[in-house]
């Protein structure tokens, strides 16, 4: 199942991270490990596009098949991306410290919700006018913890849960394992609990998503999860997807050292041709009730996350930032260029074109991210005066 979004079109879920706060990359010693990773800010920019895409199915005119695996299958990389790149820069340094520096992490949870809020005002005259606003109290809190009050913005409920989760598990082993616990880092035996824990709240959301076919055969499953729809309305959220890549990027922080650089490409080749060819079997049985979570989403990322790492270098700054606008200002892009193409007698060309579509969604969210970095720089150039 999809969601429809404001375009007429078919999307399936979505969305970015919000930019972490704090921090210059440290050189693991002895793990080879660059300072600074110009791979994982350019692949800021690349998911922000996938993002992008997988609202506007920029393919399906040509192949709907080739459409899914490019857009449904490789395109969803980009939030797992996000949640690892929160991990491994924002909760990696508060764990490691044994949950005491807080200050980073603080910033973050503070700094995301009020984006979080900021964007829902934003959203809210499109949100009234789409008639999507919440139903009641219980419609209101499912939107604010679980779906998001716009269909791009499921994310930050969902990165802000998950870190809270791992905090609380990490909070939990302090307490219970005292006797066996290192001071400043997770020792490695509750790291496999908690690895344990989140891979299972992991499957259980792969059951009610990619595989859900599978699962509704089972009545008992399928009531189970039609009380758990009535909550939020996917899996794919704060509980059951984002913990475990929020790990990941925590635990690749941890290592000592990275894999070396053939491994991780192979690893990646390998991952991703497994990938595709489960969302095509689970695609083509028609198991899927969303398609945000794989199996070999998994190993994909963990391959992919150590891949960026190891290429060095400094990106552009715009790189860093110019990917949260992209994510939140698409959606009203998309919008605005719709309303523009009916008006103007171009919807054929413009908007029915799904690439010419998103070519012109990216090239103008471009533009307005553009503007927004350079006034946001001589504001704060005055500022500092």
């Amino acid at each position: 199942m999809r969601d429809r979004n404001l375009t007429g079109r078919e999307v399936s879920g979505d969305v970015h991270a919000h930019q972490e706060s704090g921090g210059g990359r440290a050189r693991r010693a002895g793990g080879g490990r660059p300072a600074r990773s110009a791979g994982i800010d350019y692949f800021r920019m690349a998911a922000a596009f996938m993002v992008i895409a997988i609202h506007i199915a920029p393919f399906a005119d040509w192949s709907k098949e080739a459409d899914f695996l490019l857009t449904y299958c490789l395109g969803r990389t980009a939030v797992p991306f996000f949640f690892m790149t929160t991990g491994y820069f924002v909760l990696a340094p508060y764990v490691k410290s044994g949950l005491q520096k807080k200050r980073t992490f603080y910033r973050f949870v503070l700094k995301n919700t009020a984006v979080y809020l900021a964007v829902t005002v934003l959203y809210l005259p499109l949100t009234i006018y789409s008639g999507n606003m919440p139903k009641g109290i219980g419609g209101l809190l499912q939107d604010l913890f679980f779906d998001g009050t716009f269909y791009h913005l499921w994310y930050f409920p969902a990165v802000l849960t998950g870190c809270m989760l791992l905090v609380l598990l990490t909070w939990t082993g302090q307490k219970v394992e005292a006797a066996n616990w290192s001071k400043g880092r997770v020792n490695s035996g509750y790291r496999k609990k908690m690895a344990a824990v989140v891979l299972t709240g992991y499957v259980i959301g792969l059951l009610g998503d990619s595989y859900y076919g599978l699962t509704e055969q089972v009545p008992w499953m399928k009531a189970a999860y039609d009380g758990m729809f009535h909550i939020s309305s996917y899996t794919r959220n704060g509980i059951f997807f984002a913990p475990v890549f929020l790990l990941l990027g925590v635990l690749t922080a941890f290592a000592k050292r990275l894999y070396p650089m053939r491994i991780c490409v192979w690893g990646t080749a390998l991952s991703t041709v497994l990938l595709m060819g489960e969302g095509f079997l689970t695609y083509s049985l028609k198991w899927q009730r969303h398609n945000s979570m794989y199996l070999f989403l998994v190993p994909l990322m963990y391959f992919l996350f150590q891949l960026l790492l190891l290429i060095p270098g400094k990106a552009p700054a715009f790189c860093r930032n110019g990917s949260l606008i992209l994510y939140v200002i698409h959606p009203a892009v998309i919008v605005v260029l719709r309303g523009t193409a009916k008006a103007a007698g171009l919807k054929e060309l413009l908007i029915d074109h799904a690439f010419i579509q998103y070519i012109l969604v990216c090239a103008v969210s471009m533009a307005v991210a553009a503007v927004f970095a350079g006034v946001k720089k001589n504001c704060l150039m005055k500022i500092g005066r």
